[in-house]
């Protein structure tokens, strides 16, 4: 499965972002690609960085915008991942991926769970936790493990789409510095957002995708700076080897070619899921283990 990760900027307006996007998802599938994956809220700004009701606005929109990009799906072929401000009712808004089949038919949605709420990224404002549950999407190409950026910390979201069978994990994200921090603390965040994630994928014997925003983006409030969006988008293995991997700075089409039949292999002689001890996890259930 020849799969594309499109990593892009915000290009100043929801008109000429799409157009871009569309542009790479065109060129991805010339190419040869079958699975496509755009980052996390990929039409606008990354619009989290202050708490400001004008942006729910941007959710009204999200029944035309799932008409949209599975006319795309099906102009082109793919299955495609996208990311997409949900206004399910006045005042209940999610951020939701939604799958689209390469008939253009909406496979299914995820609906980001774990929400955020720190400096710069004050999602808690504008999300409501998801209630779909870790569900993998079945799709033409396999069962997809839709999970978006902040569920990348959690183990147990990416163990449940496994233990349901998932046949790879996909992380949609928009991640990044501030300019203030010094670059060592930069690269022990990215750092630790890479290793996390390769875990995932080691733990659970699966392929991974995770594809980030690249380019700053101001604070329109005016309380920050703003955010550097660190790109690094990447493809893993099952035992987390890197099968390709973007840089930092830049636009780009992630190219990686996924073999399922690794997870086989990876599992006979890493059969973690094999050894879990199920009987002894009821902490897991509590949030905090008091004393």
């Amino acid at each position: 499965m020849k799969s594309a990760l499109i990593q892009q900027k915000y290009h100043g307006t929801k008109e000429d972002t799409v157009a871009h996007s569309v542009a790479q998802i065109e060129k991805a599938a010339k190419a040869g690609a079958e699975l496509i994956v755009l980052q996390e809220l990929h039409q606008n700004e990354y619009f989290c960085q202050c708490e400001a009701t004008r942006f729910f606005d941007y959710a009204r929109s999200f029944q035309k915008d799932l008409r949209f990009w599975s006319a795309v799906a099906a102009e082109y072929g793919v299955v495609l991942v996208s990311s997409l401000f949900e206004e399910r009712a006045p005042g209940l808004y999610h951020n939701t991926a939604v799958v689209f089949d390469r008939d253009g038919s909406v496979a299914g949605k995820y609906r980001k769970m774990h929400i955020p709420d720190d400096p710069g990224f004050y999602e808690k404002f504008y999300f409501t936790p998801g209630d779909l549950g870790f569900e993998p999407v079945e799709t033409s190409l396999g069962r997809l493990g839709v999970l978006v950026c902040w569920d990348q910390w959690y183990p147990e979201a990416a163990r449940i789409m496994a233990l349901k069978g998932a046949e790879v994990l996909i992380y949609p994200t928009a991640i990044g510095w501030f300019d203030e921090d010094s670059a060592e603390e930069k690269e022990r965040q990215r750092e630790s957002w890479v290793t996390i994630q390769r875990a995932h994928a080691i733990a659970n014997g699966l392929p991974l995708l995770s594809c980030n925003r690249v380019g700053f983006e101001a604070d329109s409030s005016g309380t920050l700076s703003g955010i550097r969006f660190w790109g690094s988008s990447f493809v893993c293995g099952p035992q987390g080897e890197f099968l390709a991997r973007a840089d930092s700075e830049n636009e780009t089409i992630l190219y990686a070619t996924i073999d399922r039949n690794r997870t086989k292999e990876v599992r006979d002689i890493w059969p973690f899921l094999r050894d879990r001890r199920i009987e002894n996890y009821a902490e897991l259930l509590r949030r905090y283990c008091d004393s």
